[in-house]
């Protein structure tokens, strides 16, 4: 019951309603809350005169007109027209239930001492042309001659409330108690008074008088004074009379002087207890829709937490992942540290072993130099010529041989002190600072939309969309459907769009439909299946685009004719290959004796002949007396011995069939049943010889070939024959 708290609490002063009263707007206040945001306004101003002018100002209208009037943003406070004295230093408040409202006005000083007295029961006098402004929906209310009196008591409220307050009370005391009262242990239900058991033994003893008393537990006892008698309701205008019935058109309870005398004398009205009942049972069962949807809620709350933990557990995984490869990524660039360091050393190291070497031999070339050029000195100061002249040319040679040793490049360093080694990080450095999450997660399951999603004769449409909260790149969607006989699923859609038409699907079959989608990560999860039965009867007119160019088609393309005097052909633009179908042709015009013919065709056969002339038709051609069966060229007129793949051996003696022709108005029709693999054909209602054709397979567009003597109309969806019986359906492996 926490829950109805707010509830049970005034928009104004944010306590426990105290008297509630019910405004107009059918929103509740407390009846001295209302007495202090009462406003007075001036004759000329107040919403009633302004409707009565014919300004066309609505309440809602007059609250915004006179909201600076009323209160400002300055000093936030509570202000009147005239009489009540506002109070710019007191702020606005805001009561627990989220209402904005203002305090109430000071009284003047005149009216100070009756503002302080108790309440009597009695309201003082209201204030002519007083204004009320309900807190919650701002409307405006003007009040009449009876002020506060005229709204009803909200005495169901006003009972909600003590309930609700004596639930969350302490633990009931003993009322005879006169110190530190103990707690109440029984409740005397003709005394209505609690007992703890000294003062039960003392004040109530179970003898004499007393002894016939019903002594109960406190709560019983509780329940008990809760389930007194209600009180009887009073009429707002009619004081002393008792409301007895309910005004269907007012929507208020009213008393019989209301009827006898008031507004409510020509109103439908009904019994009070009768409407009770009613309007309780209308809040039972919007409680009953309301609690779906609380329960509803909670299970969505469920769902919510359930998620918070999720959220949680794959946050902590998944930061523990991307540590893992932030550590995997940091372990492979110090390997690669390792390894360019490694030659970096390498080269240092060859770098100081050469100039070491070069240091070496410059270091014995110099020593070898100096020894040279202090013997010479010392053979220089040699007096003896002849002496001298034998070793000087030796000398001479042996220090130039010596001088071009260090000649260029001797004392040129083989080696540079500079590194020419340079790291290139400029990319790296870039793709650290590129580096970012990227959707790795193949798409979910798509949703088809039910809503969308139909059959019409063999064309069947779907769509679908993604999850609601499913943040994963899709890139396309892959539809599938089975042959339409419990067979393997095929590709029949891929693409970026979510609605999809799939023409040219078998009458009267049932196909199973699925969807998935698909991004670079891969493909994902399929959708539910979804079972879809097309057509049981075939609906078609004739096709314009693969007919001859001699054909001429009007009535929506279910009339044909020719202008040309030789043979054209012209099909339907519905193929078949299972089920059973019929249509019928009424021939409008007939002129001179021509040979139409009549049956199906495959979808490459040649338009230039009669239909039947070549092994892509199987036809009846008819006269204005005879009827003849053709295939390839050949007559026949019983059923032929079968073949695989269609092909039939033909009887080519020609046969009659008398009785058979047409003329303008008859009607021919043909019955194509793949079930037995069988073509019929009939005149007027009237089976044209034995089954013309049998082992049929495959795919067929009804078809016919005329010339300018004929014109034909085409009637198709056409139940079939009374008279004819479908066979047993083919095997489920065989080839439709």
């Amino acid at each position: 019951m926490d829950e109805m708290e707010e509830e049970l609490k005034c928009p104004v002063c944010g306590s426990f309603f105290r008297e509630p009263i019910i405004l107009p707007c059918s929103h509740n206040i407390c009846l001295a809350c209302a007495r202090n945001i009462l406003v007075q306004t001036p004759d000329a101003e107040s919403p009633q005169s302004s409707r009565a002018s014919g300004s066309g100002v609505s309440d809602y209208d007059y609250l915004d007109l006179d909201k600076m009037s009323l209160y400002s943003e300055a000093d936030s406070g509570y202000g009147s027209y005239g009489g009540i004295v506002s109070a710019p230093t007191t702020p606005c408040q805001k009561s627990p239930n989220g209402v904005r409202v203002f305090p109430p006005a000071v009284p003047p000083k005149h009216q100070a001492q009756h503002h302080l007295l108790p309440h009597t029961g009695v309201l003082p006098p209201v204030p002519r042309n007083s204004c009320l402004t309900c807190p919650q929906c701002h409307r405006s209310l003007t009040l009449d001659d009876r002020g506060l009196r005229g709204f009803p008591k909200n005495r169901v409220l006003e009972e909600v409330v003590d309930r609700y307050q004596q639930s969350k009370a302490a633990a009931l005391k003993c009322q005879l108690c006169e110190k530190n009262p103990r707690e109440a242990t029984m409740m005397c239900e003709q005394c209505d008074v609690f007992y703890c058991d000294p003062c039960r033994l003392r004040c109530h003893p179970p003898r004499g008088p007393l002894a016939k008393h019903r002594l109960v537990p406190p709560a019983q006892g509780r329940i008990s004074r809760r389930a007194s008698p209600r009180k009887i309701s009073t009429c707002t205008e009619h004081e002393l009379e008792n409301l007895s019935m309910y005004c269907v058109q007012c929507k208020t309870p009213v008393c019989y002087q209301c009827l006898e005398e008031g507004k409510h004398s020509t109103h439908e009205v009904k019994a009070l207890g009768a409407m009770w009942k009613f309007h309780k049972g209308q809040l039972s069962q919007a409680l009953n829709v309301l609690s779906d949807r609380a329960t509803e809620a909670k299970e969505f709350l469920v769902l919510l937490r359930n998620m918070v933990q999720h959220i949680q557990e794959n946050g902590v995984e998944f930061e523990a992942c991307l540590v893992a490869q932030c550590d995997a990524l940091i372990e492979a660039l110090n390997r690669r540290k390792a390894q360019l360091l490694s030659r970096v050393t390498k080269e240092h190291e060859h770098k100081l072993s050469v100039v070491r070497d070069q240091i070496s031999h410059c270091t014995v070339k110099l020593r070898q130099t100096t020894g040279l050029m202090e013997y010479c000195l010392e053979v220089i100061k040699e007096n003896d010529p002849s002496g001298f002249l034998q070793i000087s040319d030796a000398l001479i040679r042996r220090v130039h041989m010596t001088e071009n040793q260090w000649g260029k490049g001797s004392m040129t360093p083989r080696m540079s002190s500079d590194f020419d080694l340079t790291l290139d990080s400029g990319p790296l450095l870039q793709t650290i600072h590129q580096l970012d999450f990227v959707q790795m997660k193949v798409p979910a399951a798509p949703i088809l939309q039910l809503e969308e999603c139909c059959t019409q004769t063999n064309s069947a449409t779907l769509s679908w969309k993604q999850p609601p909260l499913s943040t994963i790149t899709v890139d396309g969607y892959i539809l599938e459907l089975d042959d339409g006989n419990g067979g393997q699923f095929r590709e029949v859609y891929v693409g970026t769009e979510m609605i999809c038409t799939v023409d040219g699907l078998h009458f009267h079959s049932t196909y199973m439909s699925r969807v998935k989608a698909f991004n670079s990560s891969g493909v994902g999860q399929y959708s539910k299946t979804l079972v879809m039965q097309t057509s049981e009867i075939a609906w078609f007119t004739f096709d314009p685009a693969s007919a001859h160019p001699d054909i001429i088609l009007s009535n929506d393309n279910l009339t044909v004719t020719c202008n040309s005097y030789d043979d054209r052909v012209v099909m339907g633009n519905t193929g078949f290959s299972r089920g059973v179908h019929y249509w019928e042709m009424t021939i409008d015009r007939y002129d001179n004796h021509p040979d139409p013919a009549f049956g199906i065709a495959r979808v490459d056969v040649m338009k230039d002949m009669m239909l039947g002339k070549d092994d892509k038709a199987w036809a009846m051609y008819v006269d204005n007396n005879r009827s003849w069966f053709m295939h390839n060229n050949s007559h026949t007129n019983r059923p032929p011995v079968s073949k695989p793949k269609a092909t039939v051996a033909w009887n080519t003696k020609l046969h009659k069939i008398t009785d058979g022709g047409i003329s303008k108005g008859v009607t021919v029709g043909v019955l194509l049943d793949f079930s037995r693999g069988i073509l019929l054909f009939l005149i007027n209602d009237e089976q044209q010889g034995p089954v013309a054709f049998n082992t049929l397979e495959g795919m067929y567009y009804p078809a016919i070939s005329l010339n300018r003597n004929v014109q034909v109309t085409l009637h198709s969806g056409l139940p079939i024959p009374d008279f004819y019986t479908p066979g047993e359906s083919e095997p489920a492996g065989s080839v439709c």
